[in-house]
């Protein structure tokens, strides 16, 4: 109710159009019940949040991590630990204690892509989510994707990182476009980390990056870039796609993403000015963290690096655009 009531009473009336809500495991499946969190949203929360979100015409976009992000720290999520066949590392254990950098490279487990059996599991998923959400569009995350076409993998070793990448993505992007949904992902594997000087995080460092050139132009690019205002739109925009610049918590960078996306539209062609779509700001943390900074009901320790500042500025400026 709380949320719903934010949705309405805040994101609204500062003109907020797309709202992504990363779900996971945190809904009552029907298809897969032995995947749902102990507290999920019921289909009646769902609808709570679908009709706000229709009132105030705000597109309202569900995301489960797919491929990447299938641990977190000394966690196994949900998937790999109710189907560990599917784990693309199983040799890889998790640590009793969590540390980085390790010897395993370990940030994130990943699913095996070509493992006969994941796809049926994770399209139940998401069919059951995007017909709950009554959603368009469909956020499969796939950042930071480390572990990919892994030597020990039985399907995957010796396979080009790039091709098992783009083949996800086309995989999933075939299944939603069935029903005429939208597929959204990240946008930091599809860059060359090395010679951006972005590195392993904003970037890839693993040769996915030239998976740009072999996945359809209809999905939607979000552009994650926290500490500076890296210009990496237009290189997505060049390519052909639609993109969304994505601050996070720092109030001044997320400022200058938005100008540099305005100025984009304004000085490029009629072809490419409509592929820069806007800002999205994150979030990481659960909604109820951010409602308590952003309400006050908390103090950031630190007012240049907080989600809820960063929000609030971004949306001030872009308020006063007009």
């Amino acid at each position: 109710e709380t949320f719903v009531k934010f949705i309405d009473n805040e994101l609204a009336p500062l003109r907020v159009n797309t709202l992504v809500l990363r779900v996971d495991y945190n809904y009552q499946y029907i298809s897969h019940p032995e995947l749902t969190d102990s507290i999920a949203l019921s289909k009646k929360d769902v609808k709570k949040l679908v009709e706000v979100c229709r009132e105030n015409k705000i597109n309202l976009i569900p995301q489960i991590n797919l491929l990447g992000h299938q641990s977190w720290r000394r966690i196994t999520n949900n998937l790999l630990r109710v189907y560990p066949e599917f784990d693309e590392t199983p040799h890889i254990k998790m640590p009793e204690r969590y540390r980085w950098p390790n010897d395993d490279g370990l940030y994130c487990k990943s699913y095996c892509p070509l493992h006969p059996g994941v796809h049926k599991v994770v399209f139940d998923l998401v069919d059951e989510l995007m017909d709950v959400f009554e959603a368009t569009g469909f956020h499969a995350g796939m950042d930071e994707v480390f572990y990919i076409g892994d030597d020990k993998c039985p399907r995957c070793s010796g396979r080009d990182k790039a091709e098992l990448f783009a083949g996800e993505v086309r995989t999933i992007r075939n299944h939603l476009v069935q029903k005429d949904r939208e597929l959204w992902i990240w946008g930091d594997r599809l860059l060359d980390g090395k010679s951006t000087g972005l590195g392993m995080w904003e970037a890839s460092m693993n040769n996915t990056h030239r998976a740009i050139d072999m996945i359809p132009k209809d999905v939607v690019i979000c552009d994650w870039h926290y500490q500076r205002a890296v210009p990496t739109a237009v290189y997505f925009a060049m390519k052909g796609f639609n993109v969304v610049t994505c601050p996070y918590r720092i109030p001044g960078v997320a400022v200058k993403q938005m100008n540099n996306m305005i100025e984009y539209r304004q000085n490029s062609t009629h072809e490419m000015s409509d592929r820069f779509l806007g800002i999205m700001q994150t979030v990481w943390s659960d909604a109820w963290s951010f409602l308590d900074l952003y309400y006050g009901i908390r103090k950031p320790r630190n007012m240049n690096r907080s989600t809820s500042e960063c929000f609030k500025t971004l949306f001030k400026e872009i308020n006063e655009l007009d």
